[in-house]
């Protein structure tokens, strides 16, 4: 098996569920760590080991670039993905070092997720609204399958419940998946 073989293999087996909560924001999460203790019964089976590079790239405009690398042990190829993410320096409440840590943080959860092909479509940044409301999609026959099929892959009902008007003959259909 080739370094493209095992990560499309990687890629179509991986699972990590959303077992983390943010609460000021009500939504949750998955992290960098969730993701590579996630990947690691892959390593052994597969022969491969996966790594991350960080380059600051903006000095100014603090950037940091992150690169997940995954390398075959036997040949020594490899691929890699990027994640460029901006430090925001004005973010209130927080010590240099703590923005350096959170746009790191973030850095290698994308580029993992860049790297193995996770959907975080119903991840933070796409269910928060920043305080404004939005209204709520009905959920459909089609919609309702697609949220079945989240949550059996580990999505949580309140993103659902995020998007969607969710009756109670829904959320109990949805809760005894």
């Amino acid at each position: 098996m080739n370094i493209n073989e095992k990560l499309a293999t990687i890629q179509t087996e991986f699972k990590s569920k959303k077992s983390r909560f943010n609460s000021f924001g009500k939504y949750n999460f998955r992290s960098a760590e969730d993701i590579l203790e996630a990947t690691k019964p892959f390593l052994l089976k597969l022969g491969v080991n996966v790594t991350i590079t960080e380059e600051l790239i903006g000095v100014n405009s603090p950037v940091i670039q992150t690169t997940a690398i995954i390398t075959d042990c036997e040949t020594d190829e490899f691929i890699t993905a990027t994640a460029v993410v901006g430090v925001d320096l004005n973010q209130k409440g927080m010590q240099v070092p703590q923005q350096f840590g959170s746009a790191s943080s973030y850095g290698k959860k994308y580029a993992l997720g860049n790297l193995f092909l996770i959907d975080d479509t119903q991840d933070s940044d796409a269910t928060n609204n920043h305080g404004k409301q939005t209204k709520k999609q009905p959920l459909t026959n089609e919609s309702l399958a697609k949220a079945k099929d989240y949550i059996s892959k580990g999505g949580s009902l309140d993103a659902i419940k995020a998007k969607y008007q969710v009756t109670d003959k829904h959320e109990k259909l949805l809760t005894t998946l």
